[in-house]
């Protein structure tokens, strides 16, 4: 039996801006993405049996069509015909409902690991096309790398990785729902991020005017509804972070650090009261 490994990297949003509302229920976006050296890892097997199996160790991933992986291998199989079934074996090391997009790097993990046991030929551009039919986040997991991706998220513009620098990861013990947040946005209240900005401070590389200009406006509807988040920024701040912000719809909350002694700072800040903490490295390359 062929088995293959592939590595699924979690993402941070450096921006993310909310632009209205869609006709088709989703909201207009446009974000900023990168992704970091957290990573779950796959592990596919062809199976001779015609099924798709989901094994993993976390409590909270399912098993069926709820899981994004599930259904990127549903959608590659029904689309391409194969016959034979797959076993995918989750590593997962990326927390749960946490606006890091796990679900989503798995179930694009899942269309590149397919992809080269199938003999499938096909390119990260078109994987990236079957990735916007899973889920919002799944086009940009598939390229990896920084994008600006806009629409639902499925529309991407590729640039430069931001400069190297540490990224402290702090999720409290809580999970939110994506679409309670964007239920509970108010288009005439919202802050919205310098998106120009940013992209001129990735491009020139200037990592102070990255930090100055991270900004999400979905972060004050979940500061409302989940104190813990804004406890957390507050912790990341004191303890000398030199950015700090909400990723995604929540609640993980991210600080980007230049020195590693202040990275570890940071996290021995947050370690007291926050159940999942990690200090990893920007990423920011294609896969």
């Amino acid at each position: 039996m062929r088995t293959i490994s592939v590595k699924a990297p979690a993402k941070i949003n450096l921006t993310l801006d909310v632009l209205g509302k869609r006709t088709d229920g989703y909201h207009e976006v446009e974000m900023i993405m990168t992704t970091v050296d957290l990573s779950d890892r796959l592990e596919l097997t062809v199976l001779d049996t015609d099924e798709i199996r989901i094994q993993s160790e976390h409590a909270y991933v399912p098993s069926d069509h709820r899981n994004l992986a599930y259904r990127a291998a549903d959608l590659l199989r029904k689309r391409f015909g194969i016959t034979k079934g797959v076993e995918i074996v989750l590593d997962k090391h990326i927390p749960v409902a946490a606006g890091l997009a796990g679900g989503s790097s798995d179930a694009a993990a899942t269309l590149r690991g397919m992809n080269e046991l199938f003999d499938l030929g096909l390119s990260l551009e078109q994987l990236a096309e079957l990735g916007a039919e899973v889920g919002s986040d799944v086009s940009f997991c598939v390229m990896g790398g920084t994008a600006i991706a806009r629409g639902r998220g499925e529309k991407l513009e590729l640039i430069p990785s931001p400069p190297p620098c540490y990224v402290v990861l702090a999720k409290p013990k809580i999970g939110v729902s994506t679409a309670d947040v964007y239920r509970a946005v108010d288009m005439d209240q919202m802050i919205h991020p310098n998106t120009e900005a940013m992209v001129k401070a990735i491009h020139e590389r200037d990592f102070h005017t990255i930090c100055d200009n991270l900004g999400n406006a979905l972060e004050a509807v979940t500061l409302e509804m989940h104190p813990e988040v804004r406890q957390i920024k507050e912790t990341m701040l004191h303890c000398g972070a030199d950015g700090v912000l909400m990723s995604g719809s929540g609640p993980t909350v991210f600080a980007l650090i230049e020195h590693e002694q202040k990275a570890h700072r940071v996290y021995n800040g947050l370690k007291g009261f926050c159940p999942e903490v990690f200090v990893v490295r920007i990423l920011g390359k294609k896969h």
